[in-house]
């Protein structure tokens, strides 16, 4: 029996072991697993909680979960308007080329579109060449020039005091 196509929908309360699934899963695929300290209360609290800041989209074949968006909006101070930040996009290896990928992107672009957004953002591991292949078929442009800081641990506690 052939799959249905693929199905996109903003993720609810009821998805938060799915979602959790889908970020471990992500981190060992980026062999980041020790740095996840993330729990479901967390996704709870910033997904579905009074004041959300963070939002999540999930792929479905055949009504199973097969991959997630969590995304965020962020602000372009040259462009004068928001944009959307995609912090994590994962599907599970034995569905990649079913178009869940390109679904759950195309979904954010619409939104862009619809929400006269600036631009739609990500980062990618330099080592992921299947992912930037992917992005480069889309036209995602690589910024090159931008390289990624972060403070975090002593060195943020340090900064702050």
């Amino acid at each position: 029996m052939p799959s249905e196509a693929v199905r996109v929908r903003p993720a609810g309360p009821d998805d938060l072991a799915t979602i959790h699934g889908f970020i471990l899963d992500l981190a060992d695929y980026e062999r980041l697993a020790h740095e996840v300290d993330a729990a479901p209360g967390d996704l709870a609290r910033d997904l579905f909680g009074s004041s959300p800041r963070v939002f999540c989209d999930l792929a479905e074949i055949d009504g199973a979960p097969v991959g997630f968006a969590l995304w965020f909006y962020n602000y372009s101070t040259f462009r004068g308007r928001h944009g959307i930040w995609l912090e994590d996009l994962f599907v599970r290896p034995e569905h990649r080329g079913a178009g869940a990928g390109l679904a759950l992107l195309r979904g954010l672009a619409r939104r862009c579109q619809d929400e006269d957004l600036a631009r739609l953002e990500w980062s990618v591991l330099d080592w992921n060449a299947p992912a930037i292949g992917f992005y480069d078929r889309l036209g995602a442009l690589a910024m090159d020039d931008w390289t990624t800081r972060r403070l975090t641990g002593a060195a943020l506690e340090a900064l702050a005091t």
